[in-house]
């Protein structure tokens, strides 16, 4: 009878450890190129402004109760019979994760690039 009362709270004291796992931070010149290609090629879908296209919103709003394990799995590993493209090719697991944090954040802009001074 107790190991079946501990069963479920072991269960959910690993659960909850899954949930607080967070993303190792990219280096940032990697952290640049990952904002770069959110911004600019999931934009496609998702609207250059993250607020939707073909694709939902992306914005810290519209994530709004959605675990970042599970936006980084739907990054990562894409939606089967949708638009969505896994880009497991272009990314580690653990990049795919940092950009679902950061969209739960508010996704940061690109940064301005100044033209070559002549």
């Amino acid at each position: 009878m107790v190991k079946t009362a501990v069963l479920p709270l072991v269960c959910a004291l690993l659960a909850s450890v899954a949930q607080a796992q967070t993303a190792p931070q990219p280096s940032a010149q990697r952290a640049a190129e990952l904002v770069r290609m959110v911004r600019q090629d999931c934009g496609s879908c998702h609207g250059m402004r993250l607020t939707g296209g073909l694709g939902p919103a992306l914005t810290r709003e519209a994530l709004v109760g959605k675990p970042p394990n599970y936006l980084s799995a739907v990054i990562f590993h894409g939606i089967a019979g949708t638009p969505m493209p896994p880009w497991s090719a272009m990314l580690q697991e653990g990049e795919a994760l940092w950009i679902a944090e950061q969209l739960a954040q508010g996704f940061p802009e690109e940064p301005l690039t100044t033209a070559p001074q002549r």
